[in-house]
């Protein structure tokens, strides 16, 4: 209901999500102890979506986007959407993160979500000054349970979800103190909520649009949640290409009921293990008892405080930005992938700043591929040329300007410490060595097959001993190294 609540969304229609996630994909999916349903990460995208396209488009988009999950899955090409740099899936989280938390403050202190970050923040001071007593009290009243619930020492009370104790909590002291703040409102029941999606009519490239990003987004974030609940239980391995093809399934129908769009959730998922769960019947009967509990007892869900789901989300915002990831790219030296990715997120829009993420992952990764060290000095009549680094096609043009400076029938001694070559740095060195002898020089290096044969052959097995780097030695005479 949050989620539906942050995406501008019917209340119902993150519900139907919820009861679809569990039932198919529980069912079908390859990750049998992944629990799939709707995910604050997208609810920024679809708010964006409905407002621009309204909602039963959105919902056709959303079925759309299942039809190319399940293309994909059925291509076996999931792997493929794990090559998305981390760095720009924790920067989109964070920067999604940020964004529920600037939108749904407003309705924490009583007050409307305005249309962007900057306009949140804008508003913000004018929102603090009026505060709306009973909702502002529930909402921080929420985010306090929540706290809470998170610090105390772990118990067997603990393993009561925390967001159920403070959304359970929260409403029974609106309800005892018969607080006059807005509440859920559902639109019939569960059944009479399922509607027909709706073809844009002139918004086509929009439409699009919508389609392929909710697919890229919703695939990389339930295929990274499979491969991480892999690592928290012993049970059966994921497969990649099943899980794609069920989430796909999954949003397909849920976007022709009238749903939101589904991922694997990894929190959902943690809490399922941790619980106990062995088999794939957990992922199932959450699926049933939300169709049980929204069918049977949705009169209780109207007593819900819109802004004690607001400050859920709150609460869910701040934890997206996980200083954890922060650390751990700082580390490895992705940082700036992360905050360019974030502040495209939050300053732009959600495409931006995983464009803007993915450009500058690409950039470094030229520029590390670039790292050629080339060092040249003579000692005596023998120049020594050492290369180290990478050598491949974006340093090629390093390594000729170094070679350049070595006098035509010198005598070279050229050492190749290099960790990659590839076949642009092969040729380069073949052609110089060719002719620099043709000059009249002389080349002692080993030979360039034996060099490449071996960076191959590490390549395709990674040991965990490097390769030994052989100094060049006079027996190599310039007609042997070629």
């Amino acid at each position: 209901m949050g989620i539906s609540l942050a995406s501008g969304a019917p209340i119902m229609s993150g519900l139907i999500a919820g009861v679809v996630g569990g039932l198919v994909v529980g069912l079908l999916g390859g990750a049998p102890l992944l629990v799939s349903g709707p995910a604050a990460g997208l609810a920024v995208m679809v708010f964006g979506f409905i407002n621009e396209m309204g909602f039963a488009v959105t919902c056709a988009a959303v079925a759309a986007a299942g039809m190319v999950q399940m293309a994909m899955g059925s291509l076996k090409v999931a792997r493929t959407a794990l090559a998305i740099s981390p760095a720009v899936i924790h920067g989109m989280l964070a920067g999604i993160g940020i964004l529920i938390v600037l939108g749904q403050l407003h309705i924490v202190l009583g007050g409307s979500p305005q249309s962007n970050a900057w306009q949140n923040i804008k508003e913000l001071p004018g929102q603090i000054a009026d505060l709306h007593g009973p909702a502002t009290i529930l909402g921080l009243l929420t985010i306090g349970l929540l706290v809470l619930w998170q610090v105390m020492p772990k118990s067997r009370l603990k393993q009561i979800p925390g967001p159920l104790v403070a959304v359970v909590g929260a409403s029974a002291v609106a309800a005892l103190w018969g607080a006059n703040v807005k509440r859920v409102e559902l639109a019939g029941d569960f059944f009479s909520s399922l509607q027909l999606p709706q073809l844009p009519q002139n918004q086509w490239g929009a439409f699009v649009v919508a389609a392929l990003s909710l697919a890229l987004v919703a695939s990389a974030e339930s295929l990274l949640s499979a491969v991480a609940t892999d690592k928290m239980h012993t049970g059966p391995r994921a497969n990649l290409d099943k899980e794609l093809f069920a989430q796909g399934l999954a949003n397909t129908v849920s976007g022709l009921a009238g749903g939101l769009p589904i991922t694997g959730v990894i929190v959902r998922s943690a809490a399922n293990i941790a619980a106990g769960a062995k088999t794939r019947t957990s992922a199932v009967l959450h699926g049933v008892w939300m169709l049980l509990f929204v069918t049977m007892l949705a009169a209780l869900l109207k007593l819900v405080p819109l802004t004690v789901l607001a400050g859920l989300l709150v609460f869910v915002g701040v934890k997206l930005v996980n200083t954890h990831h922060i650390q751990e790219l700082r580390r490895r030296g992705e940082l700036s992938v992360y905050v360019v990715t974030v502040a495209g997120v939050v300053g732009v829009n959600l495409l931006a700043g995983i464009a803007m993420g993915l450009a500058l992952a690409v950039g470094r990764l030229l520029w590390q591929l670039g790292k050629v060290q080339v060092h040249v000095k003579q000692e005596g009549d023998v120049h020594q040329v050492r290369v180290g680094g990478a050598l491949t096609f974006v340093g090629v043009p390093k390594l000729s300007a170094a070679l350049a400076q070595v006098p035509m029938g010198a005598k070279v001694e050229l050492d190749l410490a290099v960790e990659t070559l590839d076949h642009s740095g092969y040729e380069a060195l073949e052609s110089w060595s060719e002719t620099h002898r043709k000059t009249g020089g002389h080349v002692y290096m080993e030979p360039l097959e034996d060099i490449w044969r071996r960076k191959s052959t590490s390549a395709a097995t990674p040991s965990p001993v490097p390769p030994p780097v052989t100094s060049p030695s006079p027996s190599l005479t310039a007609e042997g190294a070629r």
